[in-house]
């Protein structure tokens, strides 16, 4: 196996050294690990890491948790591993209330819920989607559809994708805006400035969602939009292999790695599934090289640097929020997008040889 594959894995290894489960919030970053580390233990066939989802679910379910947004709906997404692929029932419930949680939460335009839903969030910010939500309700929705055989939930999840790119898409570069203000209808920033983690989400998420679709012109969408956002992707990576946190602002912002990371999962999905060329597999590869070549070792354990802090348009000033962000180690989503990478990594190999 790949050198750099195997420094993902201890990655993961290290990271559930450093931080206790019972230590983590019930929020999308630390839902995001958690689901990592569950795609990983499928992977293998193993249950390498199902004590530490274990100790983080027991430890809410025992405190209390909300799913009132969609960050704290990503949390369902290990219980669903749990409780659907493990049997183990007892989470379930989890699961179950962020499925009624998608069912009734207002839509603040079409079939799409306020990204901040009725949490102390949404009381600040305007009513809005926002691009992450592709990851943190739309892999859900897909995965618990065809595993349960809810056409309704089905009907909805497909239609996402769409949804997504009719608000947010920019149809000239093919690129995303961070989010949609649905009282002023337009995106925000107002300018062409694109945030990296934001099409990285869309790059790894459709990947993780898309086998749930059936076939038809849903999923076929899906796919084609994969394709423009790979292609518009592509002209922004830096000579090193990253990319920048404001990726078509190349050289003047910083590079970010959790970004570089979701869009290399993305690109060698891709180029596994034959919808792109050995051009997106070799940028792939450098992608995901140059993040593993900067981990760091901090108290003996493994550590991911570059990535970003979670990050917000704010009204007025965005590019300069997103310039002023700080940067750090170990980000629960940015470790998660490593695992994706690495996955996705693996199975190319395979397929290659």
């Amino acid at each position: 196996m790949d050198e750099r594959i195997k420094k993902v894995w201890q990655l993961a290894d290290d990271s559930t050294k450093r931080f206790a489960p019972e230590s983590l919030n019930w929020q999308w970053g630390q839902a995001l690990y958690l689901y990592g580390l569950s795609r990983i233990d499928k992977e293998f066939g193993a249950q390498k890491y199902t004590g530490y989802l274990q100790k983080f679910y027991d430890y809410h379910m025992g405190k209390g948790y909300r799913v009132n947004t969609s960050d704290t709906a990503a949390p369902a997404l290990g219980a669903f591993y749990l409780s659907e692929e493990l049997g183990m029932a007892q989470y379930a419930s989890i699961v179950e209330r962020a499925r009624k949680y998608i069912d009734e939460a207002p839509k603040v335009v079409e079939d799409m819920p306020n990204h901040l839903g009725s949490g102390i969030e949404s009381h600040i910010y305007p009513k809005s989607i926002w691009v992450d939500s592709m990851m943190m309700y739309g892999v859900f929705t897909g995965w618990y559809a065809k595993a349960k055989g809810d056409g309704e939930l089905m009907r909805f999840a497909a239609k996402q994708p769409r949804l997504f790119a009719k608000y947010l898409l920019d149809e000239e570069e093919n690129l995303f805006y961070h989010c949609y203000w649905t009282t002023l209808k337009t995106h925000y920033p107002k300018r062409k400035l694109f945030w990296g983690r934001g099409n990285g989400w869309v790059m790894a998420s459709i990947p993780l969602f898309i086998e749930y679709l059936d076939e038809g012109g849903d999923k076929q969408f899906a796919i084609e939009l994969f394709k423009k956002l790979s292609a518009s992707l592509l002209k922004y990576q830096r000579a090193d292999g990253y990319f920048e946190t404001v990726f078509n602002r190349v050289g003047e912002t910083y590079t970010e790695s959790s970004a570089t990371m979701l869009i290399a999962s993305g690109w060698f999905y891709g180029y596994r599934a034959g919808w792109l060329g050995e051009e997106y597999y070799e940028a792939a590869k450098k992608a995901f090289n140059a993040v593993v070549d900067d981990f760091e070792t901090k108290d003996g354990l493994l550590s991911m640097p570059k990535i970003s802090a979670p990050t917000s348009a704010i009204q007025l000033i965005p590019y300069f929020v997103y310039k002023i962000t700080p940067r750090g180690n170990d980000w629960h989503y940015g470790l998660a997008a490593a695992f994706f990478a690495a996955l996705q990594y693996k199975r190319c190999l395979e397929t290659k040889k």
